[in-house]
């Protein structure tokens, strides 16, 4: 389609000038609200239906929006989800399907990675697929437990694991299903299952009161792309390249690479809070009631917002950000690495995951490890501050509490922005010239802990503390 003025640009390019936005993103974020429509029509159409009918449904509907996006790249999730078939149904409830499944889904994801990659952040085909390679994964892990003693399974994997196994449409809309085919969230196909069947509501046989509850995540979504419209043009990534960044002042720079993290972050905010109402809305997101017997609606969020806005902790902030994912990570990587008894080992593994997931950018490397990191170190942190009598004394204290909070949060948000510079600019060339501007400011300050606190921990904590915790 060309505009009346000949110009050959299409509608949507020339509304993404217009916005300063890609046509990629436009084209993303276009999908992600036409989830809403999408979800009333399912609401007024197909509940309580034949569970086929909305899987047929999430198909077409999956399959018209990746082809909106990507075009004929659209063969390359058909290729994985049909093959992901295939293997369930040839080698079934297997050590060995779940082995292959793993290892197809990755090398397949790396080697689009790897064909596709440049030093800017694309909106291209791989985006999607890591999210479909955990739920290809995460389905051969579902099925393989099925078949186990029920008894030997944690309650989590008792909630996922498949009775039988599933029809090549609950895979496919499983794969394709609108509300978490592009940006996630990471749910089990036995929710996606109960979702079909009308099971996920909160008054049985009814359509679930989703309609509020998915409005204000909605809301919530609409703010912070409004905040990252407004103030993310102030701040762009390109900045840390200049002359004029490195002939800021010292202070400047940390500054700005902790307001720029801060910011950055809306966009997976946005894109997180819009797809989880869209969820909500269906019913996808319900996760039964509480105590009180009132409805809750989280089984599909990838944040807490309260917590994520209000934490001074670097652990709350992760607890509170892509929650999905790191649970699913949690699940079926650190979990299933039990065996090696050292749950330091299993974490720096399910970092090292989560790494090699993202891309093969040396940048998502040291993001993860400095994540892995600073969170041994706050931890080693916290144990200090409860075990020794002068720091506890001094925490409690009710005049210092806003101050140290202050304080603890302006530290906690540079740690945050400080690891996003390589996980954002991609390649060592560009964050090596960041950290070497702030002479590693963030490297010094952890590690210098790290060797530091065992000595402080001698002085600050009593002998008979430090011996019960080493019992």
């Amino acid at each position: 389609m060309t505009t009346a003025g000949g110009t050959g640009l299409t509608l949507l390019q020339e509304a993404a000038t217009a916005l300063g936005s890609s046509e990629a993103a436009l084209r993303l974020i276009l999908s992600i609200f036409i989830g809403y429509p999408l979800a009333l029509f399912e609401r007024c159409c197909l509940f309580g239906k034949e569970a086929q009918f909305t899987y047929l449904f999430h198909i077409v509907t999956g399959l018209l929006l990746s082809y909106f996006n990507f075009g004929y790249q659209i063969y390359h999730f058909l290729l994985c989800v049909v093959l992901q078939f295939l293997i369930l149904r040839l080698m079934g409830r297997t050590i060995t399907a779940v082995l292959t499944s793993f290892s197809f889904q990755m090398i397949y994801l790396l080697g689009g990675y790897y064909y596709t990659a440049t030093d800017e952040y694309d909106i291209k085909w791989t985006m999607p697929h890591c999210v479909l390679t955990l739920r290809m994964i995460g389905l051969a892990f579902d099925y393989y437990d099925g078949g186990k003693v029920q008894a030997t399974l944690s309650q989590e994997q008792q909630q996922c694991a498949l009775p039988s196994v599933p029809s090549f449409l609950q895979v496919a809309g499983f794969s394709y299903f609108y509300g978490g085919f592009l940006v996630g969230p990471q749910f089990s196909l036995r929710s996606y299952q109960k979702l079909a069947e009308g099971i996920m509501t909160d008054v049985e046989g009814q359509r679930p009161n989703s309609l509020m509850p998915a409005a204000k995540r909605l809301s919530l979504g609409l703010f912070y792309l409004t905040v990252f419209a407004i103030l993310s043009p102030y701040l762009p990534d390109s900045y840390f390249l200049t002359d004029e960044f490195l002939a800021q002042p010292f202070w400047y720079r940390c500054v700005y690479i902790t307001v720029w993290g801060k910011i950055m972050l809306c966009k997976y905010l946005t894109c997180w809070l819009v797809t989880e109402g869209v969820c909500i809305l269906t019913g996808l997101g319900y996760s039964g009631k509480n105590a009180d017997g009132r409805p809750r609606w989280d089984a599909c969020a990838n944040v807490k917002v309260w917590l994520f806005e209000t934490t001074p902790l670097f652990t709350g902030t992760i607890a509170s950000f892509n929650i999905n994912t790191n649970a699913w990570v949690a699940r079926n990587v650190f979990k299933r690495l039990r065996f090696l008894g050292n749950k330091t080992i299993s974490q720096a593994a399910a970092l090292l995951f989560l790494a090699v997931w993202h891309g093969l950018h040396s940048g998502y490397l040291m993001c993860f490890a400095l994540e892995f990191l600073i969170v041994v170190v706050e931890k080693q942190v916290i144990d200090l501050v409860r075990e020794s009598p002068l720091l506890t004394s001094l925490t409690s204290v009710p005049a210092l509490k806003l101050p140290l909070y202050v304080v603890q949060q302006s530290i906690h948000w540079l740690c945050m922005g400080y690891p996003l510079v390589p996980f954002c600019l991609f390649t060592w060339d560009k964050w090596l010239r960041v950290y070497l501007s702030v002479y590693f400011i963030g490297h010094v300050l952890f590690l210098s802990l790290l060797f530091a606190l065992p000595l402080l921990r001698k002085v600050l904590v009593p002998r008979k503390e430090r011996l019960k915790k080493a019992e």
